[in-house]
């Protein structure tokens, strides 16, 4: 599917201090238009997570709200690992997702959800994702599938790196004035590789928050055997 371009969106790394890029192309489908992309991602690919129980459709803690319209679905086609804190940092990623686009929905930048759900850099990020819709006049529709997620905790607990598959070429933008539905050709512009930093205060009985987001565009190991460029 064809994507709006986007705007330059900067985050610094905590341990590497590589600046990055928003990146995107075309001007028809903006299924996954936020993509930040760079070499701190490192070869080093995190385990497969043990499965415990699947993870259900939504679960906000706190009574954060991160619901969103029924045309515009995100599907977390996950298991829950066994550790705790994996499951909730792993839980608290889905509905960083989620605040974004509730964002979108709700055209604005500073719904609760995001305050909950991300700190620093990942709230720049989602911003940035937010307001290219917003100038745009674009709101999402369509199932956005989120997979093969796995998770690589940092040995003071305090952390938890999580990452997914996103698969989009069922994810639209729709115009908000005509309520057009933007689609374009299947490719591999449409599966993306995500690595979302999650951190915790210590002792602090909150949610997870996304501090920082990396991807890897047009992720080849994301795709279904079969499926062409």
């Amino acid at each position: 599917m064809e994507r709006h371009s986007l705007p330059v969106a900067a985050a610094l790394t905590a341990t590497a201090s590589l600046l990055f890029t928003a990146c995107g192309s075309g001007d028809g489908k903006s299924g996954d238009d936020h993509k930040i992309v760079g070499g701190s991602q490192g070869a080093e690919t995190p385990k497969e997570s043990p499965s415990a129980t699947r993870a259900p459709a939504g679960d906000a803690r706190d009574g954060v709200d991160v619901s969103l319209p029924k045309d515009m679905n995100l599907l977390f086609d996950w298991d829950r690992p066994e550790d705790k804190d994996a499951a909730a940092a792993m839980q608290d990623a889905a509905n960083f997702v989620r605040a974004i686009y509730r964002g979108v929905d709700k055209r604005t930048t500073k719904d609760a959800s995001l305050v909950a759900y991300s700190t620093g850099d990942g709230t720049s990020y989602a911003k940035t994702q937010i307001n290219t819709r917003l100038d745009g006049g674009w709101t999402a529709y369509g199932t956005r599938r989120h997979y093969q997620a796995t998770t690589r905790s940092a040995p003071n607990g305090n952390s938890v790196e999580v990452a997914f598959c996103v698969d989009s070429s069922k994810f639209y933008s729709k115009e908000i004035k005509t309520g057009k539905v933007l689609k374009g050709a299947p490719n591999i512009t449409d599966f993306d590789y995500f690595k979302i930093m999650m951190v915790k205060l210590p002792a602090v009985d909150g949610p997870w928050q996304a501090s920082e987001v990396f991807v890897e565009a047009k992720a080849a190991k994301c795709q279904p055997a079969g499926h062409g460029n």
